[in-house]
């Protein structure tokens, strides 16, 4: 009987965790991480941001070494066409800047592209959005909200849906 008694409870338990909210901020450790321009210039992730005010951003987290994000250059290109009025910034975990620069050209990579660091697994901002796969998209609203928090493909239902929404 108390086995049956538990079951409920449990149910409960593993319904609460699989709905747990995603962030819509991003932390102010995040917020303060630095970051490299192309031009070689250290930036803090907040004042990247900050040039979004008021627009709505896909935030495409990619490396070119990485076959899943090089298979889904396309897709992006593709999500950039059909949303032309949205942003679209770049954060890279190239292992070398060089490789990295490279991979910008060589992948067409249209929008503002920062380098984030060399392993996704350490740093603040890898920390904060709980980085465990590249590519990794994010959409942040106009009002500087994450309005997506993770999307694996471009071509994800949900990234468009957002998009659509916040139009």
């Amino acid at each position: 009987m108390k086995k049956l008694l538990l079951l409920p409870i449990l149910f409960f338990a593993m319904i609460s965790c699989t709905q747990a909210q995603e962030p819509t901020t991003f932390t102010t450790e995040a917020l303060n991480a630095t970051m490299k321009s192309t031009d070689g210039k250290e930036i803090a992730f907040k004042d990247i941001l900050a040039k979004y005010k008021g627009k709505t951003v896909v935030i495409d987290v990619w490396a070119s070494w990485c076959p899943d994000c090089k298979k889904g250059m396309p897709k992006v290109h593709e999500l950039q066409k059909q949303f032309p009025n949205v942003s679209y910034l770049f954060l890279s975990y190239d292992r070398e800047e060089a490789k990295w620069l490279k991979g910008i050209e060589t992948f067409g990579t249209k929008g503002d592209n920062y380098h984030v660091g060399t392993n996704m697994k350490q740093g603040e901002f890898a920390k904060s959005v709980h980085l465990d796969w590249i590519p990794r998209y994010m959409v942040i609203d106009k009002t500087g909200k994450i309005a997506l928090f993770k999307a694996i493909e471009a071509d994800d239902a949900k990234l468009i849906e957002t998009l659509k929404n916040l139009k």
